[in-house]
């Protein structure tokens, strides 16, 4: 059996499966497509057993929806996070120097860096010798932990 061959046999299971698991055709048919380059690179694939092949498959296309929502919402969480000071607050300097002494020096600091001075999480990645990602997910949680205090107040 060849690859075209299994495709053929397996062709209406992937898309209905895809399908099911998908938000709209555009995500099932980039889903299919995904596990069919995948499985150009398993030559043992085509020795296995049909409703072994088929269950390859549907892993494989579970597996990548998991990664795609996993990664769009780490995304979004952090475009969500990062949009939060912009807002426009009704807080004098003293206020957000009270409210900045909640988090540690070093959150504080990487607010103040941010929305304050304006540097990019790049830019204090570098200077701090850093991960600008790490960067991000520190000020994400120094962000949560501000709108917690926000709100009790």
């Amino acid at each position: 059996m060849d690859t075209e061959t299994m495709y053929e046999n397996l062709q209406n299971d992937l898309i209905r499966f895809a399908g099911s698991i998908a938000r709209h055709n555009q995500e099932a048919e980039d889903l299919v497509q995904d596990a069919l380059e995948k499985s150009l690179k398993e030559e043992e694939l085509l020795d296995l057993p049909i409703y072994k092949q088929r269950a390859w498959f549907f892993r494989v296309m579970k597996n990548r929806l998991i990664d795609d929502r996993r990664r769009d919402k780490r995304l979004s969480g952090w475009e969500e996070e990062l949009d939060f000071p912009e807002q426009p607050l009704a807080i004098n300097r003293l206020e957000m120097t009270e409210l900045l002494s909640h988090l540690t020096p070093e959150m504080g600091d990487l607010i103040f860096k941010r929305y304050w001075l304006g540097m990019t999480s790049k830019e204090i990645g570098d200077q701090l010798q850093v991960p600008a990602a790490t960067i991000r997910y520190k000020l994400h949680f120094a962000i949560k932990k501000l709108r917690d205090i926000l709100e009790e107040e």
